[in-house]
């Protein structure tokens, strides 16, 4: 393979994302060991597996351009590539003004005329999961020939000039692969790399984890950096998920996206409508889409603020604090983080989540290895301030 890589226009601007997601099932052409959608995957009676109708997935992608403002969006299962509709739904996304992305494995697309169709049909751009390479790739995802069948669909990507991104999570089957992922990412032109931890969504939320998939950040840390350097010194963008600040080296903190800096990543999910879009009516086949909500109101049902302020109504406090407020609920109180008496003593503590609760169940947070800067930080841009990130033209030109 080789790439074909032009200049792509970068900015350390940083401001709060209007991207949105939808999950249109949980139907798929894989069967990764570590997907946290897995139970709902192999179980065709879960009411999250069928796919949801077109006009359901149409209706789902105008609220929220019209009601949130997402100016573009993620199309995920599942696997997006197999919903019959795929092509129409991406073409109603670009016409109303929301540059479509799919999150996909990739493998339908080694048939090039898939390719052309989206194409035509307006995709922005993918989101591609490469966790792991050849033969173990094919073991990790549970389908043989599944790594021949998605680098075919690379070079098809890159000879009809598609712009596509990488996620690789980090579970201990994957590590071996990281070096060798930056490395594809760079002979393919992968515009951006994710590497993504110990995942507090879904199924992991209930210990269905274990030592056999998860491993300590520790064991992580060397290989994890020998990728971002690999990364760095290539000017790719890499991007690491749910990670604690202190188990980087200051040079790749600004790489670090913890919840409360995931609102400054425009590839990631704005707060708001991912609060919405998430309920079970907008990802299931059956049931009417509820109305819309504010962010406020979905912090509010959190309860995280008690009676110290009338946080519905007090129109005095900043967007950003509202999104900051959301990153600290998801990580406090929907995912039980946790941190180790010696984080009391960090001074990026108030930007940090610390452990995950389920990682913390399995490995304990005693990794922790205090920051000491002089001074206490509370600015959640603190480190990603200075990270350049790659910029969607058509994002920036397209008006609201």
């Amino acid at each position: 393979m080789s790439s074909d890589k032009n200049k792509i226009p970068k900015t350390t601007d940083k401001f709060i994302t209007s991207r949105g997601v939808i999950w249109l099932g949980q139907t798929c052409n894989l069967r990764c060991h570590f997907c946290y959608f897995h139970s709902r995957i192999t179980a065709k009676d879960h009411p999250d597996h069928p796919f949801m109708s077109l006009e359901k997935a149409k209706n789902i992608c105008s609220t929220l351009h019209n009601c949130y403002h997402n100016r573009s969006v993620d199309i995920q299962g599942g696997e997006p590539t197999i919903y019959p509709e795929i092509d129409a739904l991406v073409s109603h996304c670009s016409d109303i003004g929301l540059l479509p992305t799919l999150i996909t494995n990739a493998l339908v697309l080694d048939q090039k005329r898939r390719c052309i169709s989206l194409k035509e049909a307006g995709i922005n751009d993918l989101l591609i999961s490469v966790h792991g390479l050849g033969d173990e790739y094919d073991a990790i995802c549970g389908v043989k020939g599944a790594h021949k069948r998605q680098m075919n669909a690379l070079e098809n990507l890159m000879a009809e000039k598609i712009p596509f991104r990488f996620n690789c999570v980090l579970a201990k089957s994957v590590l071996p692969h990281l070096t060798r992922v930056a490395d594809l990412a760079i002979q393919t032109g992968a515009r951006v790399v994710n590497f993504i931890a110990f995942n507090p969504f879904e199924d992991q939320q209930s210990n269905q984890r274990s030592l056999k998939d998860v491993p300590a950040y520790s064991e992580v840390a060397p290989i994890l950096i020998e990728a971002m350097e690999i990364l760095r010194d290539a000017d790719i963008e890499c991007n690491v998920r749910y990670y604690p600040l202190c188990m980087v080296p200051e040079e790749f903190r600004k790489n670090l996206y913890n919840f409360q800096q995931l609102p400054y990543d425009s590839h990631e999910w704005d707060y708001a409508s991912w609060s919405w879009s998430a309920e079970s009516p907008q990802r299931r086949r059956d049931g009417e889409p509820t109305n819309c909500f504010t962010l406020r109101q979905a912090n509010v049902r959190s309860k995280l603020f008690g009676s110290k302020i009338d946080y519905l109504t007090d129109p005095t406090i900043p967007r950003e604090d509202e999104y900051r407020h959301s990153g600290i609920i998801r990580a406090k109180e929907h995912c039980g983080y946790k941190y180790d008496p010696k984080c009391s003593q960090c001074s990026l503590r108030q930007i940090c989540d610390g452990f995950h609760g389920d990682y913390s169940s399995l490995w304990g947070a005693g990794e922790a290895r205090p920051v000491s800067l002089g001074r206490e930080i509370i600015d959640p841009l603190f480190y990603i301030r200075e990270q350049k990130k790659i910029i969607d033209l058509p994002y920036l030109q397209r008006p609201l």
